[in-house]
């Protein structure tokens, strides 16, 4: 029998098991694995996806355990990221040949993007927010003003001018259909301006808290919060604020889109099912091994048994609706995309606007050099990395992008 995952361990370290079979994984990556292996409240062992790459402090693609202590690189900066997809009654046939100007109704109705952080005048924030946006706020506002009052310097941030607004690089905004011809709303997007300001903000805390002891960490990035202390509390309180913030984003966002299709499309049509409104950037209390354990998954998505999870591919390859298999070594998990294998100036330097253009040949979308470091040659082979991680989920539909936001 093979195994469906390698187990890596070196002396001093937690176990890391790897759900990689047939996918690449850089050794700088690995060397971060095995750091972030050395900290002493990894519960368990660390359980790393197949999409798994390099990122700041620990890896993107990986599962983190721990018992007593958090650490905030790890959870990183982009809080609650994560998917929202539904299911509509509209079929490829109700679509129409072409597909510009549902690109373009989508891009007026959800501000994307970005251009000053210091002018007023950023096209990725709402300038006048809509009632629906308000609606959502005052969901938020109350518990925000409590971390506010706690630590000032979050006041300053795009916060309620944020909310629902899609971002940059990988976040985007698509129209897809399914094996039936089915068509799909799928979007990516997290806590955007304000989640940034808190994740930098702890990090930071972090680090200060331990300056006497950084030294002895493998890397500075791996500075902790231990359970018990007043930082650590108001770290929690403040990550579960911004991954509502970031759900709510969504939420927004899937309305707003589903608005600006009907105003294209002349065929009344419903949604008929919401996948998931699913994190992948995220840290929550769990119970594993009979334990209660801190999970932070850092690029994945929960994948408990019968759980809906969406693994989207690279911009132009396909994206998957999935049912988690609840596979308790992996701490129920699953990936959370396809994973670059090269970063974004890699990209921009290896490909040109033409590769772009033949890459993205049958999907409406923007074609320029400001998107070429999301050109799907970019990431791994989806295909492979589903087929790495069979035994964490089960494919219930498999989609195809026609049209694609990005900021």
């Amino acid at each position: 029998m093979i195994l469906d995952h390698q187990i890596v361990k070196e002396a001093g370290t937690a176990e890391i098991k790897m759900w990689t079979n047939g996918v690449p994984v850089e050794a700088d990556a690995l060397k971060q694995l095995i750091n972030t292996a050395k900290m002493p409240f990894i519960f368990k062992h660390m359980a790393v996806m197949p999409d798994v790459h390099l990122g700041k402090g620990s890896t993107i693609g990986s599962v983190i355990p721990t018992k007593g202590a958090i650490i905030p690189a790890a959870v990183g900066v982009d809080i609650g990221c994560g998917m929202i997809a539904v299911k509509t009654s509209l079929h490829a046939n109700d679509l129409p040949d072409n597909l510009f100007a549902i690109r373009t109704a989508i891009e007026r109705a959800v501000p994307h993007g970005r251009t000053s952080y210091q002018s007023g005048n950023d096209r990725g924030s709402w300038k006048n927010p809509p009632k629906l946006v308000d609606q959502h706020w005052q969901q938020l506002e109350g518990r925000f003003k409590v971390l506010t009052d706690k630590y000032p310097r979050l006041r300053n941030t795009n916060n309620y001018r944020h909310l629902g607004t899609l971002g940059t690089g990988n976040h985007f905004i698509e129209l897809c259909l399914d094996e039936s011809d089915n068509v799909w709303v799928m979007l990516h997007s997290g806590s955007r301006g304000v989640g940034n300001a808190i994740g930098t903000l702890f990090i930071q805390m972090a680090q200060e808290d331990m300056r006497e002891h950084i030294a002895n960490l493998p890397d500075k990035n791996l500075a902790y919060l231990k359970e018990g202390t007043l930082f650590y509390d108001d770290y929690i309180e403040a990550i579960e604020w911004a991954q509502d913030f970031a759900r709510h984003n969504r939420e927004i966002m899937m309305e707003r889109v589903l608005a600006a299709l009907s105003t294209q499309i002349t065929k009344p049509f419903t949604t008929q099912q919401q996948a998931v409104n699913c994190h992948h950037n995220y840290v929550q209390k769990e119970m594993h091994f009979g334990e209660e354990v801190l999970v932070t998954r850092k690029g994945a998505v929960s994948a408990q048994k019968g759980e809906m999870g969406i693994i989207p591919g690279s911009m132009g390859a396909k994206s998957f609706i999935v049912r988690g298999k609840g596979n308790a070594e992996s701490f129920c998990s699953c990936s959370h995309g396809a994973g670059r294998v090269m970063s974004r100036t890699a990209a921009k330097k290896a490909f040109s606007v033409e590769d772009q253009i033949r890459a993205t040949a049958h999907v409406e979308c923007r074609k320029d050099e400001d998107v070429i470091d999301e050109i799907p040659m970019a990431y791994k082979d989806i295909d492979a990395v589903m087929k790495a991680q069979l035994s964490l989920v089960e494919v219930v539909h498999t989609l195809r992008q026609v049209v694609c936001v990005k900021g």
